[in-house]
C-alpha cells in the first residue's frame, strides 16, 4: 500500500491550538443542555489527558473539576479556550484571554456577521481584540472541534474512533452524518474535526495546511459552503495534494462571481462548474454526491493513488460485470486491456467457460473455491498494463450462499488478498453484495486496510479518484506554471489613457495588446473617415473583408449590427461602412463612432473563446470553449486558474465535451492542437503581467490544422481600483 511522501515548508501555527496540553472551557455547565456542559462531558469521557479549567463564576466544582471564576484567575498554561458564552460577551473575553496567555479561542456563539448589522459590528470587535493580544479565532459560529489522537472532543460525539480523516466543515449537520456513517461502516476513523464557521480569521486554506503536515492525518476532506480566499486556498491545496489526497465535497456556487459581467466569460465564470475544474487543477478530489464523501476519503486515505486509470475486474456475476464497465467508462476509465500471458495464466486457474477478456467473469469456478478470487487478482495485478484491480460479486458471502464449510477457504482468500494488498502498489477495490452485513472475511480485509463498498458506483468513484491523484502527482514537478511576460511601457500608457478615459479597450488596442506579446492577430486597419476607405481597399486587394464599429459605447458589435461581412472592393467598403453607421445610431443614438476596423475573413475552421476575469474569489481566471454566439447556451467551456502550465493548457482543450470536433470530426482535419495551447499560455502570461486587464474575451478564434485566427477581442479595464495598488501588486 502507497505512503504519503513529501512536506509543507513550513509549520501551521494551529498544531498547538488544536492540540493543547491544557484548556479553558468559558462557560463551563452542570446543566445537560448547555454547550459548555457537553464541553465537559467530551473531555472527561474520552480522557483527556490535559488540563481542564471549567470558567464559571457561579460554581467551584464543575463534573467533579475545580471551576475558576474567572479567566485571569485560572493558573497552569492553557493554550486553547472554548467559548460557550452569548455573542456580546465574546470580544471581552478573548481580550481576557490573550492577557492570560492563551493563543487559540474556540467561539460556539452566533449573532455575529453572518446576520449583518450590529453582528457584523459585534465581529469586527472581536477581532480587533483578537489581533491586538495575539489570538488565533476558530469561528465565531462554529460547531466546534475535535483532536481525537489527542483525546479533545469538545462535540461530546459518542463513538467515533480515532483515524486517518480529517474533516473541515462547515455544517454540523455533515460532520453528524458522517460520524454515524463511519459508526455504521466500523472500520473508518478520525484525526481531527474544525467547523471553520465565519472564518473571521482562520479560514479553510489555514486548516488545510494543518492538515497537511498533521502525522495523524491520511486525507484531508472538507464540505464547503464558500471560501474566504480560494485563490490562497488553491496555492495551499497545491502543496498537500504533492503528498496526501484532499477531498472537497462544494455546496452550491461561487455567487460574488455571478454578477451581471460586460463579457461572455464574466456570465460563465463564478459558475460551480468553475470552482470544481479550479480544485481539481490543484490536484483536490471534488465528490459530486454527498454520499460519495466517507467512501471516497476512506479509498484516498487508504490506497493513495493509481498509477493511471486502467482498470482490471474480477466478477463472479456477468450481470455485475457489465454495470461495473458501464460505470467505470462513464467515470473516463478504461478496462486494462489483460496481455496473453495473463489471460492464458486465467484460464489455467479458471474453468473453460469463463471470459478473460476483461471485465473477467469467472462463470462459477470460484462456487466451491472462493479463494480463487485472490489467485485472479494476484494474476491481473502482475500484469504491467492495469493499474488497479476491482473485484465485484459475492465475496465474503460464499459460506452464506452455498455451504458454511467454504467459510475457511473464503478466509484464506481473504487472506491472500490482504498479502497481495502488502506485495503490490496497485490498489485493490472490493464490491461485495454481502458488505452489509459484514461477514468474516470482509472484516478482515476491511481490517487490514483494504476498502470495502456496499456500492459499485461508490467503489468507481474511489477508483476514478485514485486515478486521477496518480495522474497529477505524475506530471506535478515536471510541468512548471508560465511565468508571466514583461509587461511594455508602451502598453501600460495604453490602459492608462483608457482608464482616464473611462471606458475599455478598442478592439484594435486588443488587438494590439496581443500582438506585442507574439500572439498571431491578422492584419488591420482603423478608418476613421470615408475617404480613407480606398487606401483600405488598395491594401487588403481582392480579399473578402471584414468590417466592424469601433466605439467606446457598443461592446456587443454583433447586436447592435455594427459588423459587416464577405466585403471585396471600395464600393462594397462604402455600402458597409453606411451600414454599420446607420444601424449603430438607431441601436444607441448617443454612442461614440470613431470609426470601422477593416480585417480580411478569417478562413475556415473550428470557433472556440477564449477568455479571462478576474474572480472576487479565486483571482485570474482562464475560460476555453466552443466559441461564436452560443457559448452562453451550450456552456461547453473549462476552467483554470493563471498561471497555467502547459498542461494545465493541454487538459483543457482536451477536458471539452466536443474535443472529438477539435480532433476532426466529419472527414474535417484536426487543428493544430499545439499551436492553441501555445495561445492559451501567452494569454495567461500576459494576463498576469498586466493587472488593469478585468477580463478579455477572444470569441471567436477560428483554430485549423494551419493555427489560430483572432478574430475578436475585447479587453474590458479595471477603472475602480488604485492604480498604485496595482504596481505593488507587480
Amino acid at each position: 500500500m502507497n505512503p504519503i511522501e513529501g512536506h509543507l515548508p513550513t509549520r501551521s501555527p494551529l498544531h498547538d491550538i488544536l492540540a493543547p496540553t491544557g484548556i479553558a472551557v468559558i462557560g463551563a455547565s452542570s446543566e445537560p443542555t448547555k454547550r459548555g456542559y457537553k464541553a465537559m462531558v467530551g473531555l472527561i469521557k474520552d480522557g483527556y489527558r490535559g488540563e481542564i479549567y471549567p470558567v464559571n463564576p457561579k460554581a467551584d466544582m464543575i463534573l467533579g473539576v475545580k471551576a475558576w471564576p474567572s479567566v485571569t484567575s485560572i493558573p497552569g498554561n492553557p493554550q486553547l479556550a472554548l467559548i460557550c458564552t452569548p455573542a456580546a460577551t465574546v470580544p471581552g473575553l478573548v481580550a481576557e484571554c490573550g492577557r492570560r496567555g492563551i493563543r487559540g479561542a474556540v467561539i460556539l456563539a452566533s449573532g455575529f456577521a453572518e446576520v449583518g448589522g450590529e453582528g457584523a459590528d459585534l465581529e469586527r470587535e472581536m477581532m480587533a481584540k483578537a489581533e491586538a493580544h495575539g489570538v488565533r479565532i476558530i469561528g465565531p459560529n462554529t460547531s466546534g472541534v475535535f483532536n481525537l489522537h489527542h483525546r479533545l472532543n469538545l462535540l461530546a460525539l459518542d463513538d467515533v474512533r480515532p483515524g486517518g480523516v480529517g474533516i473541515i466543515s462547515q455544517s454540523g449537520n455533515m460532520l453528524l452524518s458522517l460520524a454515524l456513517e463511519a459508526q455504521h461502516n466500523g472500520h473508518v476513523g478520525f484525526s481531527t474535526y474544525v467547523g471553520p464557521g465565519n472564518q473571521s480569521d482562520i479560514g479553510f486554506n489555514d486548516y488545510l495546511r494543518y492538515l497537511g503536515e498533521d502525522e495523524h492525518t491520511r486525507v484531508a476532506t472538507l464540505y464547503v459552503e464558500g471560501f474566504r480566499d480560494g485563490r490562497k486556498f488553491l496555492e495551499v491545496a497545491r502543496e498537500v495534494t504533492a503528498m496526501k489526497p484532499v477531498v472537497v465535497y462544494k455546496s452550491g456556487s461561487t455567487e460574488l462571481g455571478q454578477k451581471a459581467a460586460s463579457s461572455h466569460t464574466g456570465a460563465l465564470a463564478g459558475s460551480y462548474a468553475m470552482t470544481v475544474d479550479l480544485l481539481r487543477q490543484s490536484g483536490v478530489s471534488v465528490v459530486q454526491y454527498s454520499d460519495e464523501i466517507l467512501p471516497v476519503a476512506e479509498g484516498l486515505g487508504l490506497l493513495q493513488k493509481a498509477r493511471g486509470k486502467r482498470v482490471a475486474v474480477i466478477s463472479d456475476g456477468g450481470g455485475q460485470a457489465t454495470i461495473a464497465s458501464d460505470r467505470l467508462a462513464e467515470a473516463g476509465l478504461a478496462l486494462a486491456e489483460l496481455s496473453e500471458a495473463t489471460r492464458a495464466r486465467l484460464r489455467e486457474v479458471l474453468f473453460p467457460q469463463a471470459s478473460t477478456v476483461n471485465p473477467v467473469d469467472v462463470a462459477g469456478s470460484t462456487d466451491a473455491h472462493p479463494s480463487l478470487l485472490a489467485t485472479c487478482m494476484e494474476i491481473v495485478a502482475a500484469d504491467d498494463n492495469v493499474d488497479s484491480v476491482f473485484l465485484v460479486g459475492m465475496f465474503g458471502g460464499y459460506s452464506i450462499r452455498f455451504a458454511e464449510s467454504l467459510l475457511g477457504d473464503e478466509m484464506r482468500g481473504a487472506e491472500a488478498m490482504v498479502d497481495l494488498a502488502n506485495a503490490t502498489e496497485k490498489p485493490l477495490v472490493v464490491y461485495s453484495l454481502y458488505t452489509p452485513i459484514k461477514p468474516p472475511a470482509l472484516r478482515r480485509l476491511h481490517e487490514a486496510g483494504l476498502p470495502v463498498y456496499a456500492s459499485i458506483e461508490h467503489s468507481v468513484r474511489v477508483l476514478a479518484a485514485l486515478g486521477d491523484r496518480g495522474q497529477h502527482l505524475a506530471q506535478y514537478h515536471s510541468h512548471a506554471r508560465a511565468a508571466a511576460v514583461e509587461p511594455l511601457p508602451a502598453l501600460d500608457a495604453m490602459f492608462r489613457q483608457a482608464r482616464a478615459e473611462g471606458r475599455d479597450l478598442f478592439e484594435y488596442e486588443a488587438k494590439r495588446l496581443l500582438r506585442d506579446h507574439g500572439v498571431a492577430v491578422p492584419p488591420e486597419l482603423v478608418v476613421r473617415s470615408e475617404a480613407e476607405l480606398a487606401a483600405a481597399a488598395e491594401h487588403f486587394g481582392d480579399a473578402p473583408l471584414a468590417m466592424k464599429v469601433v466605439s467606446r459605447d457598443i461592446l456587443h458589435k454583433s447586436d447592435a449590427g455594427g459588423v459587416r461581412l464577405d466585403l471585396v472592393g471600395e464600393a462594397a467598403l462604402h455600402r458597409g461602412r453606411e451600414a454599420i453607421l446607420a444601424a449603430c445610431r438607431a441601436y444607441d443614438p448617443a454612442a461614440e463612432i470613431e470609426g470601422v476596423l477593416v480585417t480580411p475573413m478569417a478562413g475556415k475552421g473550428v470557433e472556440v473563446i477564449i477568455g479571462v476575469i478576474r474572480d472576487p474569489i479565486f483571482g485570474p481566471v482562464l475560460m476555453f470553449g466552443l466559441g461564436g454566439v452560443f457559448v452562453e447556451i451550450l456552456e461547453d467551456v473549462v476552467f483554470r486558474a493563471i498561471p497555467l502550465s502547459r498542461h494545465d493548457a493541454r487538459s483543457m482543450v482536451d477536458q471539452l465535451k466536443a474535443r472529438k470536433v477539435l480532433e476532426g470530426a466529419r472527414g474535417e482535419s484536426a487543428i493544430d492542437k499545439e499551436a492553441l495551447v501555445d495561445l492559451l499560455l501567452r494569454v495567461s502570461r500576459i494576463v498576469a503581467a498586466y493587472p488593469d486587464l478585468k477580463e478579455l474575451d477572444l470569441n471567436p478564434v477560428i483554430v485549423n490544422a494551419d493555427g489560430y485566427a483572432v478574430v475578436d477581442a475585447r479587453v474590458i479595464v479595471d477603472r475602480d481600483s488604485d492604480p498604485s495598488d496595482k504596481e505593488a501588486h507587480r
